[in-house]
């Protein structure tokens, strides 16, 4: 193309110019496969057809991949301004976004010209002499919110609610009494995202997510047979009702409910008299705790050296996503995820594989931020505001790298992440997990999940003398930590005595004079393997209820061991307490004695049978939802009950797909048996192996083709969308089960107990939901902090005071 004029180029390419719709996503702020910008060497170039942004050393990977060859280029300069220039008031609670607080940065004078690839020919803008549907297409460019931005200022704003229509004049029914802990679906096991309805007091779980996690729908479809309004999440409520989550179905977005405190009152939750006594006191000392955890955690004072290089770039806080940044920087210290995704994952090789747009696709961004954090690219001095060189490395810091379209991401199938509220670290470190693995489900081999994954054996000894074991699969091992283990009793209780005598003074106790109690890591671990009572336990030998005692332990050792700390408990009244305690870990731990040995010689398994009465109520039951809603469309009330029954109350389109393709069965219309054989369908076997192949387990895919009517992509959808089906066969597998069976733990990384710290996530606060999160790692022989952004030689490590401990295996 030598010797062509850039404006007959261009004029030739013109139908590959588009004008941005008021729909389209513009992304000009920021590469979709590296964190350059505008502001890096080389400007960012936007694609005139997509509309998505490159760096210079990746534009032309696009251009292969698409073809399309019109960019603008956008690049930002320093632009020096006065340093007594006045600030601009702040109309928004929100910093780094226009009207929220200045944050004092750098002012950037901005270029734009037209490119035209592969000959990289250039063309000035603006300028008259460019056609007009480029002019309109690059004014409609730049005038655009930029989609990064504008998903940061829609999580800023998603915070503000609305006091309800519906709270004041709310009706309550019922005598129900709430406990304080212990709760439960109504309708079903589930034991967490549960919501009380604030009308009756019904405790039922939220909805059910995209991907299959969440609820079962079951508080919404409450709602829809009762219009019962307002229903209040558990575990969201404390001794500050402006931070509960309630929630207004006729409304459909999170509300303010004024009279909150009330309308638990009347369900035996009284907080009046909590916030008058002894919250007072709690919450004085707590303030002092925190302020104590914020220096000590975030080593505070302390004259940390800033570390640049490999390994050592700090991410940007997007808003309350330091439980994010944290728990990423470990997570990236292990080899599995770095080997994944950045040695044996080239940049472009995850763009050649990502769909059209690689900002939705896990894979290209998880491979762009390990590609971040570990290459070194960004982690550098920063240069100060009124500086024109960089400072010297003591003095220095880093800019670190904005996670932004990770974040995007990951929280697409978790609405809570999504917001720019605080989240508790662990459930994101699980939310993760279970998207990385999902995300390598047509490659198990390259899953970098699965070096955290092991599995658990309970054995329940019955007074019988007979016995049951029960496996499933778990990333972490969360341990309670039993204070009456501590180490320092003496001096607890000399301080106890102290503190009590100052309160009936009506003096406060200081923060350096305060005791905590200091417990062995090897004994919250003994209390994890220690034999457990279980009451009411139905045994099928002696056909009675009896005491059971029960025990665990782990068949198998994962590559790398996550430890959580349960720190937080509700105590009785609903308060909320954060236990302040000190957990002394070493740096190595043995836990080769807690290998469970599974079925002994001379051990009897109990039989396989139900309590009595239970024949019946275990046989398959219709959901009664689903039977409505189909019943609604016109079908036949017995065929909606059958199709239920068949796919195992999977949902509305699962049944409704059962029956379309049954409706000419010649038993359609036979009454429902009872019988141990009136749900068995006939299964392909070839199907059943076709999942197999997927690395599913055979019997996970029989229940999926059931479920499915046969239809392998279908149960594919159905294996992805029910985990708690997953979990009941695959991860909670009987061992009395007859016939040979594929272990629960079978292909799992495995091998010795002995394993070394290597990174600790550390929390501050009173509550997972607030606070502050810090990561310390063992890198090159030192520990390291991690404090979103800022990257520094530990001097101090807290090991003792961590929420996530994180070992590695020592192979010998």
């Amino acid at each position: 193309m030598e010797g062509i004029n850039p404006m007959e180029l261009l004029r030739s390419n013109l139908s590959r110019v588009r004008i941005p719709e008021p729909t389209n996503r513009i992304y000009k702020q920021e590469c979709c496969l590296s964190f350059d910008s505008p502001r890096s060497e080389g400007g960012l170039f936007v694609d005139m057809t997509t509309f998505l942004a490159f760096g210079k050393d990746y534009v032309g990977w696009n251009y292969e991949k698409t073809g399309n060859p019109v960019y603008l280029h956008i690049k930002q300069t320093k632009k020096l301004v006065s340093e007594d220039r006045p600030l601009k008031k702040p109309t928004l609670l929100a910093i780094g976004v226009d009207g929220g607080f200045d944050n004092n940065e750098l002012e950037y004078e901005e270029t734009h010209k037209i490119v035209i690839l592969p000959s990289y020919a250039t063309l000035p803008f603006p300028s008259v002499e460019l056609p007009e549907k480029v002019r309109l297409a690059v004014d409609a460019i730049l005038m655009a919110e930029g989609a990064e931005r504008k998903e940061q200022v829609a999580a800023w704003t998603a915070d503000k609610k609305q006091i309800s229509a519906y709270a004041m004049d709310l009706r309550q029914i019922g005598n129900v009494v709430v406990p304080p802990s212990g709760w439960k679906c109504a309708k079903c096991d589930k034991r967490d995202n549960l919501w009380l309805n604030l009308t009756d007091g019904m405790i039922l779980c939220g909805r059910r997510n995209w991907d299959g996690t969440g609820g079962n729908n079951h508080a919404i479809e409450y709602y829809k047979e009762t219009g019962y309004p307002l229903a209040v999440k558990l575990g969201t409520i404390t001794s500050d009702l402006d931070a509960a989550d309630v929630f207004s179905y006729p409304e459909d977005d999170s509300v303010i409910d004024p009279l909150l405190a009330q309308h638990l009152a009347y369900f035996g939750i009284d907080f009046s008299s909590l916030q008058k006594t002894e919250m007072t006191t709690a919450e004085r000392e707590l303030d002092q705790n925190t302020n104590f955890d914020w220096d000590r955690i975030q080593e505070s004072g302390q004259d940390v050296e800033p570390i640049f290089g490999p390994g050592y770039t700090g991410l940007v806080n997007l808003g309350n996503s330091c439980y994010m940044a944290a728990t990423m920087q470990v997570v990236f210290s292990t080899q599995s995820f770095c080997r994944r995704y950045y040695m044996n994952q080239s940049l472009k090789i995850a763009f050649e594989t990502a769909p059209a747009d690689p900002t939705v696709d896990l894979n290209m961004q998880l491979t762009k931020l390990a590609h971040g954090l570990l290459s070194g690219k960004y982690s550098f001095p920063a240069v100060e505001k009124g500086e024109t060189t960089a400072p010297s490395v003591k003095d220095a810091k880093q800019e670190g790298i904005p996670p932004r379209m990770f974040k995007a991401v990951i929280a697409a199938s978790h609405p809570e992440f999504s917001t720019m509220r605080q989240q508790d670290a662990l459930e994101f470190f699980l939310h993760f997990l279970d998207q990385v693995e999902r995300s390598n489900a047509v490659k198990p081999e390259l899953d970098p999940s699965r070096s955290f994954k092991f599995g658990v054996e309970e054995r329940i000894l019955c007074s019988s003398g007979k016995v049951a074991y029960n496996k499933r699969l778990d990333y972490i091992l969360s341990l309670n930590i039993p204070l009456h283990e501590a180490t320092n009793k003496e001096e607890l209780e000399a301080f106890n005595k102290s503190k009590a005598e100052k309160i009936s003074e009506g003096k406060d106790v200081s923060s350096d004079e305060i005791v905590r109690p200091r417990v062995p890591l090897e004994a919250c671990l003994a209390n994890f393997a220690a034999p457990e009572e279980i009451p009411d336990f139905y045994s099928s030998a002696l056909k009675a209820k009896t005491t059971a005692i029960k025990t665990a332990g782990l068949t198998s050792f994962p590559d790398y061991l996550v430890l959580h700390m349960r720190k937080f408990v509700m105590e009785a009244g609903w308060v909320p307490k954060k236990l302040d305690v000190y957990i002394d870990v070493p740096d190595v731990i043995d836990i080769s004695h807690m290998r469970s040995k599974g079925l002994q010689p001379g051990e009897e398994l109990l039989p396989e049978a139900a309590p009595e009465g239970a024949a019946e109520s275990s046989q398959p039951v219709a959901d009664e939802a689903i039977v409505a809603q189909l019943a609604s469309m016109g079908f036949n009330q017995l065929h909606c009950q059958k199709a239920a029954i068949n796919t195992l109350n999977a949902g509305v389109e699962e049944a409704m797909n059962w029956l379309l393709s049954h409706m000419d069965d010649p038993d359609i219309d036979a009454p429902i048996s009872h019988g141990s054989q009136s749900a068995e369908i006939s299964i392909d076997q070839s199907k059943v192996d076709t999942l197999i192949s997927f690395g599913f387990q055979e019997e996970i895919a029989r229940m999926a083709l059931k479920a499915s009517g046969g239809d392998i992509e279908k149960a594919t959808d159905w294996i992805f969308n029910n985990p708690s089906a997953s979990a009941s066969s695959a991860m909670d597998t009987n061992a009395s089960s007859n016939g040979p069976s594929t272990p629960v733990d079978a292909g799992l990384p495995d091998g010795g107990g002995r394993y070394r710290l290597f990174g600790i996530v550390s929390h501050i606060g009173t509550s997972t939901q607030c606070g502050h999160y810090v990561a310390h790692i063992l890198k090159d022989g030192r520990w390291v902090i991690f404090n979103d952004d800022k990257v520094g030689a530990s001097i101090n490590t807290p090991k003792d005071m961590g929420y996530l401990y994180f070992f590695e295996r020592i192979n010998s």
